[in-house]
């Protein structure tokens, strides 16, 4: 946790009608050069691997059957996955909770406001076009000034 910095963004999270005990936040940080991305989540599925894929998504919102309101990966420069700016690390889940703390200089803090985060139920294999088979969308929060 960045004790005692706040946040310039923040995203809540929250599972969808199949995991309705998910649930944490993102928050993003600006940097020199970027974002520093910290993802606190609990209430993960039990999964074989433990992990699941994690990206930011276009859509401004997280209706629809499924989150289908989150729309495909941020892309403005309209690179192959998993070159996406909105492409972030997987979550590693133990016990359903995962922490996950990274720097990228893909995107700024304030071109992602207004966007969605979300956690698929797969991990992504970073290979598969256009969004690494990572599976359904599990969970999902907006991104909004902090």
């Amino acid at each position: 946790m960045n004790h005692g910095i706040c946040p310039d963004a923040v995203a809540w999270i929250r599972g969808g009608k199949e995991h309705p005990c998910l649930r944490g936040r993102v928050q993003f940080f600006r940097r020199c050069g970027g974002s520093l991305v910290e993802a606190e989540l609990e209430g993960l599925p039990d999964s074989a691997s433990g992990f699941f894929a994690f990206h930011i998504h276009d859509g401004k919102d997280c209706g629809g059957e499924g989150f289908s309101d989150t729309g495909g990966h941020y892309n403005p420069d309209k690179t192959e996955h998993p070159r996406h700016a909105g492409d972030l690390p997987p979550l590693l889940a133990d016990h359903g909770k995962a922490y996950l703390k990274v720097m990228t200089g893909r995107f700024r803090v304030e071109e992602v406001i207004g966007k969605t985060v979300v956690v698929h139920a797969d991990p992504d294999d970073f290979r598969t076009q256009p969004s690494g088979n990572a599976g359904e969308k599990i969970a999902c929060g907006v991104i909004e000034r902090a």
